[in-house]
């Protein structure tokens, strides 16, 4: 399953690592991860439980009955996010067209839940958010790059396919 929330990429992976570190090893319930966040990190209120479900998805943090604890497994990041993301592959696909600004990627992605249309009236905006933070992750976790002409798709090896 892939999870939907994609929180603003931080400046590092560093970053990241802190923000997973934050994160307990022995199962807590979630409003108890969030002030541990929010009280170890820079992650605002706001914003903490999309981070304990975002870290879900790339496979750091694990969600089961007694609550969130993060994992001992250091997935590769790049994958993590494409296997464990809504929206990433479809990103990926998108970008391996030829450069794309970012709202050149919102209008070619066609994978916005169609109960999500329906449900905000202004989905555009949610959405066009959404796939611009999954645009600065790509950077951050290298498998794209912002140039002028807009994201280009990298391969592994940190050079344009």
């Amino acid at each position: 399953m892939r999870v939907k929330p994609v929180p603003e990429a931080p400046d590092s992976v560093e970053a990241v690592a802190a923000i997973r570190a934050a994160v307990p090893l022995v199962p807590e319930p979630e409003a108890s991860c969030c002030d541990r966040l929010v009280a170890r990190t820079d992650v605002d209120p706001d914003t903490a439980s999309d981070w304990l479900t975002f870290l879900r998805g790339l496979g750091l943090v694990r969600e089961g009955s007694s609550g969130f604890h993060r994992t001992r497994e250091e997935p590769e990041l790049g994958e993590a996010l494409l296997a464990g993301v809504y929206g990433a592959r479809e990103v990926e696909g998108i970008l391996s067209e030829h450069p794309r600004t970012a709202d050149e990627v919102f209008e070619r992605f066609e994978a916005v839940p169609r109960w999500e249309r329906h449900r905000t009236p202004d989905w555009e905006t949610l959405w066009s958010q959404r796939i611009g933070r999954l645009l600065e992750w790509f950077v951050l976790l290298g498998l794209a790059e912002r140039r002028t002409e807009g994201y280009v798709s990298l391969d592994r090896s940190g050079s344009r396919p």
